[in-house]
Order: structure tokens, then sequence, then C-alpha cells
């Protein structure tokens, strides 16, 4: 059996915790305490959540898609497979080290998605990047923490919330989405999202795709509208 080796450490904005990066061969895994938040051997549901965004925006020549949180990159790489090449995707990712791992440590896992012309990386809040505009986005995905049940910030379930929800939707372009994974599914969360004015799907899916896995959890919540011709 190969060993585990650490790679590095790093502090959670705020004091929330210690992420710890460690490696298995061409295995990655991130940490937080004996929580394994992602393993780049299970990327299926992340995959998927960028996959259900694209197809139900094909029509959209020009599409502008915020992703909050970088991770090991797997929802940000499906994305870019299945984009026009006019899409603009911004990453928002709070933890700077996690951006630092991405083009260093994890560069392999990657492969060169950080150099896409369509892609930017912003260390920051991802809750603060939706606050900014109105109307600026045509999907919002967040792969943050654990989901709405969240794990290693408390002040990522303000992004949840009643208030952080119609801060999405006013965010969001007429029949724009916000999609959401999840460890697991959650029946207030999706009544909240329904009281935000939101259309919502909700669709299971498995941490390795097809190939099966523990069993997450993603919504489809559609803002009301057509865009702008």
């Amino acid at each position: 059996m190969i060993p585990w080796i650490h790679i590095d450490t790093a502090e959670i904005p705020g004091g929330e915790g210690t992420l710890r990066l460690k490696r298995r061969g061409a295995e990655f895994s991130i940490m937080l305490g004996d929580n394994e938040l992602m393993n780049s051997r299970l990327s299926g549901s992340e995959q998927t959540l960028a996959t259900l965004a694209c197809e139900r925006l094909s029509d959209r020549p020009a599409p502008r898609f915020l992703i909050g949180g970088l991770g090991m990159g797997f929802t940000l790489r499906a994305a870019l497979e299945r984009l026009p090449p006019k899409a603009e995707v911004v990453v928002a990712e709070l933890v700077p080290a996690v951006i630092a791992w991405a083009r260093g440590p994890m560069a392999e896992v990657f492969a060169g998605s950080l150099d896409d012309s369509r892609v930017e990386i912003r260390q920051a809040d991802v809750g603060a990047v939706i606050a900014e505009a109105r109307g600026a986005w045509d999907a919002i995905l967040l792969d943050v923490d654990n989901g709405p049940d969240g794990l290693t910030r408390a002040a990522n379930d303000r992004l949840y919330s009643a208030a952080g929800l119609h801060a999405a939707r006013e965010a969001l372009r007429p029949g724009g989405l916000l999609a959401v994974w999840s460890s697991g599914p959650d029946a207030a969360f999706t009544k909240r999202l329904k009281q935000a004015g939101f259309a919502v799907e909700e669709i299971p899916t498995r941490a390795n795709g097809k190939r099966g896995g523990a069993r997450h959890m993603i919504w489809i919540a559609t803002r009301p509208g057509r865009p702008a011709r």
C-alpha cells in the first residue's frame, strides 16, 4: 500500500479550521480534520453539476458562469468542455492556498484549465461576488463546503439561507439558474429555494458518476423569465 504524504496545510480565513493537502501516488485528498472534503478519484457528482447547468443553457452563445469553490477543478473542467468559445467563467475561491495548490502540486489534476482564456480566478468569498451586481450571471454554481449542511465555515450557511438565495436570484439574468451541489438531500433547503421564487429540480447523483459511489444531491433552481436577445 502506498502511504499518504502530507504536502501542505492552509488555514481557512476567519480561523474556522485547517485544510490539509495529501498525496498518495497519483491520488490527492483535501482534508478538514478527519473529514475528507475532496478526493481526486471521486469527481462524478461535481462534473454532473456543471454538465446539467451547461445543458440547460446551451442556447446562450456567450453565457457568464460563476462557480463558487475551486476545489480540485472538476466542476470547472466539466464546464469548459461544454461551454462555447465566448463564454466567461469566474471561479471564486476563498482560500489562497487552494489556488496555489491548483497551480503547484495539483497542476496535473487541473490539466491547464486555469490558463483557459475564458477563465478568471478570484480569491474572494463567492457570497461577496454574488452581491456585487444584479442580473450579472447566466448561471451560479455552488460547490461550496458540504452543501446546505456546511462543515468548514459558519459563514457559508448564509449562501443557503433565505437572504442568500434571494441575493443569488437577483444576481441571475432572467431564465438563469442556480445549481447547488450537496452531500445529501435537504427538504428544508428545497423549500427555501421555492420560497425564493425559483423553479426547482432535485437531481440525485453519485460521487463517481455511473460507476456508483456515495449518493449526493444537485438542485437546479431556475429564475423565471426569458433572457434578453
